[in-house]
């Protein structure tokens, strides 16, 4: 009787579990692109990243911008920088001040770019993140 318990246990537990993110955000407003931006810390445009609490922008990658965060030199976050909550338009294209990205648009809506949630407006999606990676003196942004 113990070995079919354990199995079943072990089943549940087992198919809960799943490795795939893939489908952790499906926003209907943000396509999925596929780009890769290495950010090398020895540049002068990225010099910032190197200490904790700055942060780079550049509207070159993703769908209307990227912006990447140094929490503490080992953690960093990069975000899409195309308000969640709309589809992309001309004024989707988020600003960054400070640790909070504000779109454009009459709503403003506000996110925070450490945690990617809305702060101030209406909405259902939080930003679009992207992974990250820091390799050495390389910061390398994906999706």
């Amino acid at each position: 009787m113990k070995k079919p318990l354990f199995f079943l246990l072990f089943s549940v537990i087992f198919s809960a579990c799943s490795t795939n993110d893939d489908n952790d955000f499906n926003n209907p407003n943000l396509i999925d692109l596929n780009f890769r931006l290495q950010l090398n810390l020895d540049f002068p445009e990225y010099n910032d990243l190197q200490f904790p609490g700055n942060s780079f922008t550049t509207y070159n990658e993703g769908i209307k911008g990227v912006v990447v965060y140094n929490i503490n030199n080992s953690q960093y976050t990069a975000f899409e920088l195309s308000d969640p909550n709309h589809p992309p338009n001309n004024c989707s294209a988020m600003t960054v001040e400070g640790i909070i990205a504000t779109c454009n648009c009459e709503d403003a809506n506000s996110y925070n770019i450490i945690t990617g949630e809305l702060m101030e407006g209406e909405g259902e999606y939080s930003m679009k993140p992207y992974r990250i990676e820091r390799r050495n003196n390389t910061i390398e942004v994906y999706n």
